[in-house]
């Protein structure tokens, strides 16, 4: 069993993380905000040692302007058409917005969100007739450039719904090595239909758990995932309980047992657990008690 581990750019933990025996990754999420120039940043992070995944949001739907309640408005990461009514989800599937009309990036709601509603939050939209325009965003770009500067090869590509988003990547990073994310329908049927053929497989579970519609179906889909690519990493709400307290959660321990024992070997720990110093170690820790336990 080995960890990849959400490294936020500033902290000041990093070397302790790297050096930590069941780190075999590091995850840049490119949506947090920076200070200095991409590939400076880069540079820092591949000097740590473990490979380095940049984290691309691809075709993933994000708020790209903090809306304020009351507003009935929420402007996206790119222009898509739907027919509407329909709905938005928020917070990881936890709160909707009825949406009564789309402007091209703009969501038309009925009414808002009860609370703000912050840039860089994903949005899920989940209707079959859904359709994004583009797939790379400007940002996407961007980061793809600074890897081909330093020489970094190793990317993450969120929402890939087919073997033309990794290709993608490959048109303007030769060389690239594509994990794709598998966070919606289209892209589990893609999972299903080529494996690994066009990079190794993530269940990203936390857009996954909200796109299949009926929460119970995330477990087939996390098993077909692993069917498709024995070498999958499995992503999202990994030990999560410990973001906010000091013992995990008896779920979260049966939640890692169940996926090792379906096959997965590689687990990535998010955004919330790794913000800390105190929460990334002992869900680090915690993993490697556990491999001992599941050997």
């Amino acid at each position: 069993m080995g960890a990849i581990v959400t490294i936020p750019p500033y902290a000041d933990f990093h070397d302790e993380v790297a050096a930590h025996p069941m780190t075999v990754g590091l995850r840049l999420n490119t949506v947090m905000p920076l200070a200095h120039p991409h590939a400076e940043v880069l540079r820092r992070l591949l000097a740590l040692g473990p490979p380095l995944y940049v984290d691309l949001k691809g075709r993933q739907l994000r708020v790209v302007e903090a809306g304020l309640p009351p507003f009935t408005a929420i402007r996206l990461s790119h222009r898509i058409q739907v027919q509407t009514p329909c709905d938005a989800f928020f917070s990881d599937g936890k709160e909707h917005a009825r949406v009564v009309a789309v402007d091209g990036d703009r969501l038309i709601l009925a009414d808002s969100p009860r609370r703000v509603v912050g840039p860089g939050e994903s949005v899920n939209i989940v209707a079959p007739d859904l359709r994004i325009e583009g797939s790379l965003t400007e940002g996407d770009r961007a980061w793809l450039a600074a890897m081909a500067e330093v020489g970094a090869r190793d990317v993450m590509l969120s929402f890939v719904e087919g073997p033309q988003d990794a290709d993608e990547v490959r048109a303007i990073l030769p060389g690239a090595r594509v994990v794709q994310k598998i966070e919606s329908r289209r892209g589990l049927a893609h999972a299903r239909r080529t494996g690994a053929t066009h990079g190794r497989l993530m269940a990203a579970r936390g857009d996954l758990y909200v796109e299949v519609v009926q929460p119970h179906k995330v477990l087939s889909a996390v098993r077909d995932i692993v069917r498709a690519d024995p070498d999958a990493i499995v992503a999202s709400r990994v030990l999560s309980s410990l973001a906010w307290s000091d013992v995990p959660d008896s779920a979260d321990l049966s939640d890692v047992a169940w996926l090792h024992g379906l096959g997965y070997r590689t687990f990535m720990l998010g955004d919330h657990v790794c913000l800390r110093r105190e929460s990334v170690r002992a869900a680090l820790n915690l993993l490697q008690a556990l491999a001992g336990e599941l050997a």
